[in-house]
């Protein structure tokens, strides 16, 4: 199926990749790496009004959601041997969810409101929590990654075009600043391992923009070619490795990876 939205991208072990992305049915769909080739595309049905958002649990787990024809938050999980229905999780989004896990049985989900602020629901201890506001002014869907026990980080392009970044601690949420840079899309984070993450956008020239924290500082954006027509997803399956896709101008999901120290050529699906 034609895909019509950014894509999703998580990992629930090593060598393991799944991509979902809303088709030209509004149906969301699902390919994936296992370790040996991609697999044919899938349908798991929906209606969606936005891109998907996915993360997972532990092995062989994943929690996906979208936004819906009623603008709540809809979510769909697979337990490791079977998809679960469709369920409904309230909430007036509008903009394409984001999802981090930083534990098991651990799940924390944002998305823009209707007052572009940064909305937050949680799963903890069996049950979802209510939502709650935590500021700022957003010009796109949020991003979330988790890169240790009780640490979350969230990223959203601002008002002035530049990706704006919010974290919690163990303790508290802090002020959001600025990371700088004139994007024109959503961004997409990623973590291969403890106090590090790397962060994609669509520069003003359409090509991926990346920009990553070692554990001490930020290193400034630099281009990763390509012609974007979405924002960008990415994840990592082991460490010192990031997988990216992104929406090309041939309308197919295109896909560049690190890996060997080294970041590989563009390919398309």
């Amino acid at each position: 199926m034609f895909p019509k939205s950014a894509p999703a991208a998580v990992s629930w072990g090593p060598n393991r990749v799944d991509v979902f992305y809303r088709g030209s049915d509004s149906a969301m769909w699902h390919k994936w790496w296992d370790g040996s080739r991609w697999s044919d595309p899938r349908s798991h049905g929906g209606i969606l009004t936005s891109a998907p958002a996915a993360v997972s649990v532990g092995p062989n787990r994943i929690n996906t959601f979208v936004r819906g024809t009623d603008d709540a938050m809809h979510h769909k999980a697979w337990d490791g041997s079977r998809w679960h229905d469709w369920e409904s999780l309230g909430g007036a989004l509008t903009s394409a969810p984001a999802a981090a896990s930083w534990g098991p049985n651990r799940i924390d989900t944002f998305a823009r409101g209707t007052e572009s602020e940064l909305l937050h629901r949680w799963w903890d201890s069996g049950r979802w929590s209510n939502w709650e506001s935590l500021g700022g002014i957003l010009t796109s869907a949020p991003a979330a990654v988790s890169w240790g026990p009780n640490r979350i980080d969230t990223f959203a392009r601002g008002t002035d075009s530049a990706i704006w970044h919010k974290w919690w601690d163990g303790s508290r949420w802090s002020n959001w600043e600025s990371l700088g840079g004139i994007l024109t899309s959503a961004p997409a984070a990623a973590s291969w391992g403890p106090n590090r993450i790397d962060l994609f956008a669509r520069g003003l020239d359409s090509a991926m923009y990346h920009k990553a924290w070692d554990g001490s500082r930020w290193t400034d954006w630099y281009s990763l070619g390509g012609i974007l027509t979405s924002a960008p997803a990415a994840v990592s399956h082991e460490p010192f490795r990031i997988d990216t896709f992104v929406l090309g101008t041939g309308g197919g999901i295109h896909h560049r990876w690190f890996g060997g120290n080294r970041w590989g050529n563009w390919g398309i699906w």
